[in-house]
């Protein structure tokens, strides 16, 4: 099943250090009002918390890596849970040697600092109004 979506408004500003950004991103869209969105994010982490999909046993493996990082992208999707706004992202980040490793975003990131773009996603307007 295929649904379409117009762009809505745009909510965007810097991530604030400390904050957990799974949470921040979250509560920010519930702020807005935002039933559904896109979310972009980039900056850097303290800590970062996230998880491999193991596709045989369909469940997520949990990894944390309590170190500076950078959030080279987070890209998701945010959808109504029970009336609250829910994330699911992608993350990728990067380490001081240049390496790259990352997967779904899980609470427990803290931010270091950076910048994020929510733009909220309408349903389309009827072509009978």
């Amino acid at each position: 099943m295929t649904s379409s979506y117009r762009s809505g408004r745009v909510i965007s500003g810097k991530l604030p250090e400390g904050a957990d950004l799974l949470a921040f991103l979250e509560d920010t869209a519930a702020r807005g009002g935002f039933r559904r969105a896109s979310a972009l994010a980039l900056g850097a982490v303290k800590r970062a918390v996230f998880a491999f999909f193991e596709q045989g046993s369909r469940r997520y493996l949990p990894l944390t890596r309590d170190q500076e990082l950078e959030l080279l992208n987070l890209t998701g999707l945010i959808g109504d849970d029970g009336g609250r706004p829910a994330l699911h992202a992608h993350v990728t980040f990067g380490d001081a040697l240049g390496q790259a490793f990352g997967g779904h975003l899980l609470p427990g990131t803290v931010v270091f600092g950076g910048a994020y773009w929510l733009e909220e996603l309408r349903e389309p307007e009827s072509e009978d109004a």
